[in-house]
């Protein structure tokens, strides 16, 4: 017979698995709807070639600004051209879009500085060339998306940037911005 302990350690591992089956399904491009992140001005705007579509103002980022050399724990986020790799619908942040940083790009740059091994650059560029979703636990940081505040208190985003290196929206504008933004979609984060 087995134990409560271990069926809830069982499902607990089959939900793992399952979450990382689905980051690492290639991601369906949408070439015409990207999505702009100013970092200098909080917003983010989905935009249809040139057109913009919607503007969302007060966007929140890391705590301690942007970088375009990010590392684990720095709190900073990250500057480039990323791509929606997955959705979590079960975040804690209410809803997440998660991006495929670690990418090339960001990579080459770290290998060049000396900030990551030639055997974290090559595990990086394996999963990009099959445009699956980059290691997430390298000395580069992992985990960066476009959430929201889940049960957080809405005056704090409101004042502060407040993430661990993520853009941060109100959970109604995820609710919005969820329309536009699907697995694919280039993220401009500058």
């Amino acid at each position: 017979m087995f134990t409560r302990q271990f069926l809830f350690g069982y499902l607990t591992l089959m939900i793992g698995l399952i979450n990382l089956s689905l980051m690492s399904q290639p991601v369906q491009a949408n070439e015409d709807v990207w999505i702009d992140v100013d970092t200098t001005a909080h917003t983010l705007k989905v935009m249809r070639g040139d057109v913009i579509q919607l503007t969302f103002e007060n966007v929140a980022i890391g705590r301690f600004g942007t970088t375009w050399f990010k590392k684990t724990k720095d709190d900073k986020t990250p500057l480039g051209q990323f791509r929606i790799g997955w959705i979590n619908e079960q975040s804690r942040y209410y809803r997440f879009f998660g991006l495929d940083y670690p990418n090339r790009e960001t990579a080459r740059r770290a290998l060049a500085d000396g900030r990551i091994t030639e055997e974290t650059w090559l595990s990086i560029l394996e999963t990009t060339n099959k445009e699956r979703t980059p290691p997430q636990n390298t000395p580069l940081g992992g985990y960066i998306g476009i959430h929201g505040i889940g049960r957080g208190d809405p005056e704090v985003h409101d004042q502060f940037n407040w993430t661990n290196g993520c853009v941060a929206l109100t959970n109604e504008q995820i609710d919005q911005l969820g329309e536009w933004a699907k697995p694919g979609v280039m993220v401009n984060i500058h």
